[in-house]
C-alpha cells in the first residue's frame, strides 16, 4: 500500500500576479485609511458634518479593501496548507463575494440617504464640500490606477514543473496561454471606482448648487450612483458566487470534450471547476476498449491549457 506522502505533491493556483496584487492593495488600503483619518479628525475639529459623513463613508471602503488585502495574504501564507484539498486559489472569491456585499449595503445606504434628502432638502456648504471631494477623487484616482493593470489583464497561473502520479488517477495540465480574471482585485478595484463615481457625480452636483442654486441635484446624483454602485455589487455577486458553487465551466468542458472527440471513447461523466484565477479541475469518466491507454488521453487533454488538476477513470471491459 502506498504511503500519505507517495501521493502528497503541492496544490498551489495562485494567479501569477498574486503578489504584486497583494502589493498593490495593500497601498490602496494604506491611502484610503489615511484619508478617513484625515477626514473623521478635520470633521471633528471643525464641526463639518460633510467631512465627517464622508469620513465614516470612506471607512467601509478601507473595511472590504482590507478584506481583499487580507484574502491575499492567507491565500499565500496557506499555500501548501494541505487542510485545503485544492489549495487557497478561491479565497479571493470569498473575499470578493464579502466585498460585493459591502458594495450592496453602501448602495443601499447612499440611495436611502439620497431619497430621504429629495424629500427632505437640507442647507449644503458647498464651499466647504467641493474641495473634500476633489481630494477624495484623486485619492480615488491614485488607487484606481495601482489596480486597474491586474484588473484589466489576465492572471496567468503558475506550471508545475514535474508531473505527479496519484493513486487515483490524478494529473496535472499546464496552465500557459489562458488566462482567468481575480475575483478579489476585482472586488478592491470596484470599491474604488465606486468611491470616485461617487465622489465625481457629488463634485457635478455641488457644482451646480453652488453657482445655479439647483440644491436638488445633490441628492439626486446620489440616486444615481447608489444604482450604479448596486449594478456593480450584483454582477460581483454572481461572479464570485459561481467560483464558490463550483459552477461548471461550459468553456472548459467543450474543450475536453473536443480534445478526446477523435478518440474511440464515451464520457460518461464529466465536471470542471474552477481552483484558482486561471486553474481549473476536473474529473472525467470514459469508457473505452481495451486498446486504449489511460496515457493516451492524458496526452489529449494536456492540450487544455486551464486544466490543472485531472482526474481520470478508464473503464473498459472485463
Amino acid at each position: 500500500m502506498s504511503s500519505p506522502a507517495s501521493y502528497r505533491h503541492e496544490h498551489i493556483y495562485l494567479g501569477a500576479h498574486h503578489d504584486r496584487n497583494t502589493r498593490r492593495t495593500l497601498w490602496v488600503v494604506a491611502l484610503t485609511a489615511v484619508m478617513m483619518v484625515a477626514e473623521i479628525a478635520v470633521g471633528t475639529l471643525t464641526g463639518s458634518m460633510a467631512l465627517l459623513a464622508d469620513g465614516f463613508h470612506m471607512a467601509t471602503h478601507t473595511g472590504a479593501l482590507a478584506i481583499a488585502a487580507g484574502a491575499y495574504v492567507f491565500a499565500r501564507r496557506h499555500a501548501q496548507d494541505g487542510r485545503f484539498s485544492f489549495g487557497t486559489g478561491k479565497v479571493g472569491d470569498l473575499a470578493g463575494f464579502a466585498s460585493a456585499l459591502v458594495l450592496a449595503v453602501i448602495a443601499v445606504g447612499i440611495g436611502g440617504e439620497s431619497l430621504w434628502r429629495l424629500a427632505s432638502p437640507s442647507t449644503v456648504d458647498f464651499g466647504e464640500a467641493i474641495p473634500i471631494a476633489v481630494v477624495g477623487l484623486i485619492v480615488n484616482i491614485v488607487s484606481a490606477l495601482l489596480l486597474m493593470e491586474g484588473h484589466h489583464g489576465h492572471d496567468h497561473g503558475h506550471a508545475h514543473e514535474a508531473a505527479h502520479a496519484h493513486h487515483e488517477h490524478e494529473d496535472h495540465g499546464h496552465d500557459h496561454h489562458h488566462g482567468g480574471h481575480d475575483n478579489n482585485l476585482r472586488s478592491a478595484y470596484l470599491h474604488v471606482v465606486a468611491d470616485a463615481l461617487t465622489s465625481v457625480l457629488a463634485i457635478a452636483a455641488l457644482l451646480a448648487g453652488l453657482y445655479l442654486g439647483w440644491t436638488w441635484l445633490d441628492p439626486l446624483m446620489g440616486v444615481v450612483g447608489a444604482v450604479v454602485i448596486a449594478r456593480w455589487s450584483y454582477s460581483l455577486l454572481r461572479a464570485s458566487a459561481v467560483v464558490l458553487l463550483d459552477v461548471t465551466d461550459a468553456q472548459v468542458a467543450a474543450r475536453i470534450e473536443q480534445a478526446l472527440k477523435d478518440e474511440p471513447v464515451q464520457i460518461e461523466d464529466l465536471h470542471v471547476w474552477r481552483i484558482g484565477p486561471a486553474a481549473r479541475a476536473a474529473i472525467v469518466s470514459v469508457s473505452a476498449g481495451p486498446a486504449i491507454q489511460e496515457a493516451q488521453l492524458r496526452e489529449k487533454l494536456a492540450t487544455v491549457g486551464e486544466l490543472r488538476h485531472l482526474t481520470l477513470e478508464l473503464r473498459q471491459p472485463g
